[in-house]
């Protein structure tokens, strides 16, 4: 192919790599789109159907108790981001699957951290917050 190359006429050699990069750049293009429409598509419903357990909802709000003040009856929650309780929210506090308390979100939020007073019980440093 190189001697094939080299033997065309002088001042064609530059038009014939430019249509071939365009050529090799538009598959590489349309190979891309290709892949990235097929990763997008959503999971298969009936897999959970057959028999597997289903993954935990990423949705799920889920945070942890990260300090306790229990004279003034309130925690402070912490969340990942992206994702925070309403304010007014009722949440169940959770110790090794048990649950241990349950909380009111006030609003007061700072970053990932958000203020709940407490309603019942006596929750500890490391209790999970989870929207039951």
């Amino acid at each position: 192919m190189i001697c094939e190359l080299t033997s065309l006429p002088t001042g064609t050699l530059l038009p014939v790599m430019r249509v071939l990069l365009a050529l090799v750049l538009l598959f590489a293009l349309v190979a891309s789109g290709c892949a990235r429409k097929k990763a997008a598509q959503p999971h298969d419903a009936g897999s959970a159907r057959a028999g597997t357990a289903a993954a935990p909802s990423k949705t799920a709000l889920a945070g942890e108790v990260s300090t306790v003040n229990s004279v003034a009856r309130f925690v402070v929650l912490s969340f990942p981001l992206g994702q925070m309780p309403a304010i007014d929210q009722h949440l169940n506090l959770y110790r090794r699957g048990a649950k241990v308390a349950e909380v009111k979100v006030t609003g007061q939020q700072r970053g990932r951290n958000i203020i709940a007073d407490i309603v019942t019980g006596a929750p500890e440093v490391g209790d999970e917050a989870r929207a039951d």
